[in-house]
């Protein structure tokens, strides 16, 4: 593997089901990600793109084919490892926000923490802190249902970046949002993948979001259709 290799997928392949139901989502997945990448995947729905991102989330895991995170072979990891593997390198930004709705912004963000067993005080600090890093000091004490949807969604990337994570997964971070809250959140993680050295995957169907990241790596009928740096012609 490239020493610059963070992520590497070889032939990974995903079937769901047996016999005459079964159904191959992936069909050889061949992936190469250097640390402090910035990737977009995009394809049609059904292309693999989602079930690739789980498997990189350590969500779900190949029916064959290896997964090398760092070097070492996620595949053969236990469910135990693979939950600290989540814990302590992954960061998740989802569509629907996923906070809990009757908590605090605070709250929501120290959730990770908590799973970390880090003490109140680290916990409240470090929550401020990334509150802070996605300009929402001042709302701490707010709950979900009093916050707009960018504010939702940057209390969620204010979740996934508190641990400090290597890899930020985001799966259509701007799908329920406006156009112009859509370029405020991309702004957002483009500064955390540009000053922070975070690695970001992130799904999109549009072209407008993708073309935020360096590099575009589209999916169809389970396999890589094609992988490029954006920029360049296809």
């Amino acid at each position: 593997m490239n020493a610059a290799s963070l992520i590497r997928l070889s032939n990974i392949t995903k079937t769901y089901g047996r016999g005459q139901t079964a159904f191959q989502a992936l069909k050889g997945i061949d992936l190469s990600i250097a640390a402090g990448e910035f990737v977009a995947i995009m394809g049609p729905s059904g292309s693999g793109k989602s079930t690739t991102m789980n498997i990189l989330g350590c969500l779900d895991s190949p029916t064959g084919g290896s997964y090398e995170f760092q070097g070492v072979h996620v595949e053969r990891l236990s469910q135990r490892e693979r939950t600290l593997m989540r814990r302590y390198y992954l960061g998740f930004v989802f569509q629907g926000f996923n906070l809990l709705s009757r908590t605090t912004a605070l709250e929501n963000v120290e959730l990770p923490l908590v799973y970390r067993r880090e003490s109140a005080a680290k916990r409240h600090a470090a929550a401020r802190a990334a509150l802070q890093q996605v300009g929402l000091e001042g709302w701490e004490h707010h709950s979900s249902a009093e916050l707009s949807g960018g504010q939702q969604q940057r209390v969620a990337i204010a979740r996934a970046i508190v641990t400090k994570p290597s890899v930020l997964l985001a799966d259509e971070p701007t799908g329920n949002l406006d156009s112009h809250t859509s370029e405020d959140i991309m702004n957002l993680v483009t500064a955390f993948n540009r000053d922070h050295g975070i690695t970001v995957l992130m799904v999109t169907h549009e072209p407008d979001i993708a073309a935020y990241a360096k590099r575009t790596i589209r999916f169809l009928d389970g396999r890589v259709e094609s992988d490029q740096r954006n920029g360049e012609a296809a």
